[in-house]
């Protein structure tokens, strides 16, 4: 069902004057938020308020060109519209199973003054959720070629709220979160690098989304939606409360190079009067186009093993042959990808109903990682000890799929030169998902991550994937910003700081997985890799752990979103494992998503639908914690079994983090039940309707 509704009265005030500097205002379809957008002294500017109360303050809008005048004041009201739009679209996967788009729209077009006479026309919509808002240039004469060097967004704040970021790294997202006052946001104060360094060369510049939260208790985060053809904002304190885009250059400095007519992405907040609000929702998805598919059969949510942690704990290398000076180098003279190997993972994966086992290292090139030389990977040709046609037609007399794997080591250019041959070895082998990496500096040289030469890069992969009808899971990628819904042929990305860490670091900290599903979590799915079962993998590394409980590794599959789930430990960990029942049944693909409760770096509990049965995770930080869990989500007069995986009173991440009670209770949806969570523990629960 979709409705256009232009109106003019009611939840909507709409002033306007031709060529004037009337504002305007606009409320979202409940009127718990209002947006006003207007020129002050001929300069753009917009403010948003949330149950009356003011949480964005005046805040400026513009845009500087390097061989053109800056687009930012000697503006005019030109014209004004406001329209309603309602619809529900069922996504072809995801977190719900129909999503509902309601907002109302403000168009306001503005038009210098002077005797240029450029134009562009600004749109906020206003959902019950969030407000976004985007730049739209049309075609123009005296606006064709545009280099941008600085797009001038402001969102100002009106206090200075508590805020989880981390550092504005042009070329990963991989950090732990930081929580402070926004007004102490300042790289130097933690150890990052930032004076003339590459990736952080500015002190005061965090990567989105922000998560902040005001003393009233209002929750907000700071995002973007549709980022296509655009480089990648990050934030950059200024002037106090003043949060500023900063957009990714180019080698050569300019931030954006494009031509009109162009859009920029939306630019987002997303407001919540709690916590979980701001995981509920579906605006980023709603800000993207429709699904652009024809063929969505292919496109399979499943869980997966795989040769992985193997190789980043040391058991085994993904080169055949091994350089001392490569990063994949390992202590070890196995190399993963073997045939009898991978026999094993599959073997394992059809007994347990997994549907998927994800093989790294499997093609030449490996041993030349980290060397001056480029184009080492041709991503076809595989080591001799790795029998591809042999193992595909293995896995399916098994109902089993092979995950392949295209790690690039950032060399994105010669990567596009193999894209359409890799994806057709793929598809020839009836291969329907893959693994792309881009671990390293990204060649071209000078080029990053997150700048437009890499999302233009990465919409390419996405494409040419879809045209052989093949899912991809990226890592080392662009933030997600709802594409999925355009190309749900984008199953989940990395974009975090995940499990790998714990095996040859200092690992993540317990609160980690409490603060990402209200931060990076709110991007898009995360392609985290819970489920070690061995958290301490002492016969591989002696001072490297995981710092949770087993109990928490299996709330993660409910708390952490994505399609593509892995069960990540070595597949011995799990025989015999009872635990394991609960990573064997819990689906990846959902009916409804709700947020029980929690508190970012605290805890969280979620419960997610899928046809009559419900499963809950829920996850502590570094401290032990009681929660009382209501069941006034299942449906009222139905009895459930409730088999549950907990913490034991004995359990604790440093001391005892691999004992766990199973047990199994009758409830309804009048039932209240205490769980007691250990340090960094958990618990998880799979509900099921009795008749």
């Amino acid at each position: 069902m979709k409705t256009l509704i232009t109106i003019f009265s009611g939840c909507l005030i709409f002033m306007s004057s031709a060529f004037g500097q009337t504002n305007h205002k606009i409320l979202s379809p409940d009127k718990r938020i209002t947006v006003e957008a207007g020129l002050n002294k001929s300069t753009p500017f917009y403010f948003v308020e949330f149950n009356n109360e003011r949480i964005i303050d005046t805040s400026y809008l513009g845009f500087e060109f390097k061989s053109t005048e800056p687009i930012k004041n000697n503006l005019q009201i030109k014209s004004a519209n406001v329209t309603s739009f309602d619809e529900t679209w069922q996504p072809v996967w995801g977190e719900r199973k129909s999503i509902r788009n309601n907002y109302n729209q403000l168009e306001i077009v503005l038009q210098e003054s002077d005797n240029q006479n450029r134009t562009v026309n600004l749109f906020f919509r206003i959902f019950n959720d969030g407000v976004a808002f985007r730049y739209d240039f049309p075609k123009q004469d005296n606006l064709n070629y545009v280099e941008i060097t600085d797009e001038l967004t402001q969102f100002k704040l009106a206090e200075d709220y508590t805020s989880w970021w981390i550092p504005a790294d042009y070329d990963s997202y991989e950090y732990l979160y930081n929580n402070t006052k926004v007004s102490e946001i300042d790289l130097r104060k933690y150890n990052y690098p930032t004076s003339g360094d590459r990736n952080h060369p500015n002190p005061f510049a965090v990567n989105t989304p922000i998560t902040m939260k005001s003393k009233s208790g209002i929750y907000l985060s700071i995002h973007e939606a549709q980022l296509y053809d655009y480089s990648d904002m990050a934030l950059e304190r200024k002037d106090g409360l003043i949060l500023q885009s900063h957009l990714v250059p180019w080698k050569d400095g300019i931030k954006v190079k494009t031509q009109t007519p162009f859009k920029t992405p939306w630019r987002i907040i997303l407001i919540s009067q709690n916590a979980g609000g701001l995981i509920e929702s579906a605006t980023i998805l709603n800000l993207n186009e429709p699904n652009k598919l024809t063929n969505t059969s292919y496109i399979e949510p499943m869980k997966y093993i795989g040769v992985w942690w193997e190789m980043h704990i040391g058991k085994s290398s993904w080169a055949y042959k091994q350089r001392k000076d490569s990063w994949s180098f390992r202590e070890t003279n196995l190399h993963g990808a073997n045939t009898n190997n991978v026999k094993k993972y599959i073997d394992f994966a059809s007994a347990h109903g997994i549907r998927g086992v994800l093989v790294e290292g499997w093609n030449t090139g490996w041993e030349f990682w980290g060397a001056d030389s480029e184009g080492y990977f041709d991503f076809v040709t595989p080591y001799p000890d790795f029998n591809i046609n042999e193992l595909v037609q293995y896995a399916k007399s098994k109902n089993v799929e092979i995950i392949g794997h295209h790690e690039t080591g950032g060399q994105a250019a010669n990567y596009e030169k193999h894209l359409d041959n890799a994806f057709k070895f793929y598809q020839s082998l009836g291969i329907k998902a893959v693994k792309t990496g881009y671990a390293g500096t990204i060649i071209p040289k000078g080029e990053h991550h997150h700048g437009q030469y890499m999302i233009r890069h990465y919409r390419k992969v996405l494409e040419t994937a879809a045209k052989y009808n093949i899912m991809v899971n990226a890592h080392e990628p662009i933030e997600d910003t709802g594409e999925r819904r355009t190309f749900p042929n984008m199953l989940s990305r990395e974009g975090v700081r995940g499990m790998e860490w714990n095996a040859w670091s200092v690992g993540n900290s317990s609160e980690h997985t409490t603060i990402i599903p209200f931060t990076r979590g709110l991007s898009g799915p995360i392609d985290y890799t819970p489920g070690i079962f061995d958290l301490t993998f002492d016969k591989y590394k002696d001072k490297e752990r995981v710092q949770s409980t087993i109990a928490n590794q299996l709330a993660l599959y409910v708390v952490l979103y994505s399609p593509i789930q892995m069960a990540a430990d070595l597949i011995e960990n799990y025989e015999n494992n009872p635990a394991f029942e609960f990573i064997e049944k819990v689906p990846v693909d959902w009916d409804e998503t709700k947020v029980l409760s929690g508190e970012i770096g605290d805890f969280i509990v979620t419960a997610r639908k899928k046809d009559n049965s419900w499963y809950v995770g829920g996850i502590t930080d570094e401290n032990s914690r009681n929660i009382k869990l209501n069941f006034d989500f299942l449906a009222s007069g139905e009895k459930y079994n409730a088999k549950i995986f907990r913490d034991s009173p004995n359990s604790d991440y440093l001391t005892n983090p691999t004992e766990i009670i199973i047990e199994s209770k009758e409830i309804n949806s009048d039932s209240i039940m205490e769980l007691n969570l250990a340090r960094a523990g958990g618990f998880a629960m799979i509900i099921t309707p009795m008749n």
